[in-house]
């Protein structure tokens, strides 16, 4: 080894942009650039022999790059890790006080910045953020810093009342007082109260003073104006119940998502256990300025159906202001799914005014993406009909007919609102997809008894779905019919399992290059394939190995942590990571639609920061450690 001094403005400029030196404030920088010497290792250096070498030096690469490797009692290779300028590595076992744990070769000839041992351990003690980054899981230790620069470098946040919908909370907002009435009161008593007090709600109480109900001024004018009901009808007959209710200290994210979805303008405070005041929309939108929930009030009232194609189109602009808010990417996509479901909704709704009310109950399901509430920016539409078993054969035979306009006028006007028709031709107007209940436990009992697995069978589409309009019940039923058959269903579980556990997620970055398992160099990563699709198949089929009737992938994860399905450690790591790997794909499709260019889930190593590349790493190692609880939970052989 010929270490060799060098300048010690030339190490503070370079470890100044590299994380986690970059957490450091100057003067701790500057102290620790000082300690560095450098030295130069020509290609196919073996720096670090596993098991022999002693660790002396914590290394930076400035220049070239090292890939780093197990061998096996017979010579076996296995691929660790590639690492190139700005990495390091040495910080384990000099940390643990070990010899070598992998070897560690140079790939190019290579320059590195070398720091003594002590040095390092000095710095670590001395400095929270780096002992942290070193010591702490990945979620303690990267999403923090890679939310901030994404926001910080990717999108300006606005000057003032930025992140306000996530740094507020709904009980400092609230401006509404608390005002009650019997429920023996009547609605012109309500309405005088009203208009005296100058309220929209009144809560209604019983006879021991515990809050049942709510009357609103929307109640008073749909339920009794407009009907023509008797002034003197008590309030409790027209009264919504029970109240929705959110924590105090819930953010006005929350508290606006919870509006949107429920359709309702007034939300109750609850703190210590009681409800203590009101929020409205009218609260929220004062505070913030610009809502999401104006654009709800515009598809609501939207009397054409015509009219709802440009409404949907803005949906995705709602993006930008979010992150702006300090939105993290699953917050958005919960946005995005209410609103778009509203649209559905509406549209359903205006359809069935030209040709008439459906003959039976029915729910348009959404499948896929849309099934798990995890799309942003628009993608081909995946949906079906589910409607009523009738026991009368003329009926059955009128819905079908009616269930064919319907679904062929949606399907096209869903087009025109900016979503594709399926390529694979999954969509409510194929005679398949729309179908009474019957048929389609008949289709589930054939995917998991391996009776029916026609090509275009994919359990990443037809076993995430949710009613997107309509009956809600009808896809709830359908969703406990397809747990009883999959649970104890080892088989079939087992042929679920094999998606996330089974194929190698990437190695690591080298340059311009994703690096696999086996060494072979790709020049882009699929987030989604390579990436999100793991956690996504890995939390469906613990949710249906458990009976959970959740769909979207983070309810999923959280869910199978509190019920203990997970260990704690590995629980937590793998929500972090998918909350990390949603918010990178949507800064990555954001800047496509932003330059006019399609969406899409390929990214080039070239396009990420050095933040993003090790974040991704780290992500990559969080899926390994999926795979191993995946193979014991399901019976895998344990990989070499």
């Amino acid at each position: 080894m010929n270490v060799n001094a060098v300048s010690h403005a030339v190490v503070l400029e370079f470890l100044g942009n590299k994380f986690p030196f970059s957490e450091l404030d100057q003067h701790d920088l500057m102290k620790f650039a000082q300690k560095a010497t450098i030295d130069f290792f020509p290609k196919g250096t073996l720096i670090l022999n596993q098991g022999e070498s002693d660790v002396n030096h914590f290394y930076v690469i400035q220049k070239g790059g090292v890939r780093s490797y197990r061998l096996d009692g017979v010579g076996n290779i296995t691929l660790k890790d590639f690492r190139g300028e700005g990495e390091h590595f040495g910080a384990l076992p000099i940390i643990q006080n070990t010899t070598a744990n992998l070897n560690v070769e140079t790939l190019d000839d290579t320059f590195c910045f070398l720091f003594n041992k002590k040095d390092f351990l000095n710095l670590l003690e001395s400095n929270r953020k780096v002992k942290r980054y070193y010591l702490s899981t990945m979620s303690e230790k990267m999403a923090q810093p890679v939310y901030s620069e994404l926001r910080q470098q990717k999108i300006t946040p606005r000057a003032e009342g930025a992140l306000f919908l996530f740094n507020a909370r709904a009980g400092e907002i609230s401006k509404g007082k608390l005002f009650t009435a019997s429920v023996d009161t009547s609605v012109q008593q309500i309405s005088q109260l009203m208009s005296e007090k100058r309220i929209g709600s009144i809560l209604l109480t019983d006879d021991r003073d515990e809050i049942i109900g709510i009357v609103t001024d929307k109640d008073i004018r749909g339920k009794v104006v407009a009907k023509g009901l008797d002034y003197h009808t008590r309030a409790s007959e027209i009264m919504a119940t029970p109240v929705q209710t959110i924590p105090g200290h819930a953010v006005c994210f929350d508290a606006l998502l919870a509006m949107i979805e429920n359709r309702i303008h007034h939300l109750a405070i609850e703190e210590d256990g009681k409800i203590s005041k009101m929020l409205t929309t009218h609260d929220i939108m004062v505070a913030q300025g610009n809502s999401p929930y104006f654009l709800f009030r515009e598809i609501q009232a939207q009397r054409r159906i015509s009219g709802l194609y440009k409404l949907s189109q803005k949906i995705p602009l709602i993006v930008r202001p979010l992150i702006k808010e300090g939105a993290k990417a699953c917050n958005v996509t919960r946005m995005i799914s209410v609103l778009n479901d509203h649209v559905m909704d509406r549209l359903l709704t205006l359809l069935q005014e030209e040709i008439g009310k459906a003959p039976l109950p029915f729910s348009w399901l959404l499948f896929a993406g849309a099934g798990r509430h995890e799309l942003v920016f628009k993608n081909r539409q995946i949906n079906g009909i589910l409607f009523g078993n009738s026991p009368d054969e003329r009926i059955t035979r009128e819905a079908k007919k009616y269930f064919r306009i319907l679904s062929e006028r949606a399907v096209k006007h869903l087009i025109s609102c900016g979503f594709p028709s399926d390529a694979g031709d999954i969509n409510a107007a194929n005679m398949k997809w729309r179908q009474p209940q019957s048929v389609w436990e008949t289709y589930f009992r054939g995917w998991c008894e391996f009776q029916d697995r026609e090509e275009n069978f994919d359990p990443a589409v037809f076993f995430d779905f949710r009613s997107g309009a309509g009956s809600a019940s009808l896809a709830e039923k359908l969703k406990e019919h397809v747990h009883t058959l999959t649970r104890g269903n080892e088989q079939f579980l087992h042929y679920l399992a094999q998606n996330c556990a089974s194929v190698e997620p990437p190695l690591s970055f080298y340059g311009n290059s994703v690096v696999e398992k086996d060494g072979r160099y790709g020049e882009t990563l699929d987030l989604e394939g390579r990436g999100l699709a793991f956690f996504i198949d890995f939390a469906r089929v613990m949710t249906l190995k458990y009976g959970i009737c959740k769909t979207n992938t983070l309810e999923r994860l959280r869910f199978l942590l509190e019920k203990q399905h997970l260990p704690n450690d590995l629980g937590s790591e793998l929500i972090e990571a998918y909350e990390l790997l949603m918010h990178i794909k949507l800064f990555h499709q954001l800047r496509f639609i932003e330059d006019g260019r399609k969406p899409d889930d390929n990214i080039r190593p070239n396009d990420l920061s050095d933040l993003e590349k090790q974040t991704l790493k780290e992500v990559f190692e969080v899926i390994r450690r999926l795979q191993g609880f995946a193979r014991l939970e399901f019976g895998f052989p344990k990989k070499p």
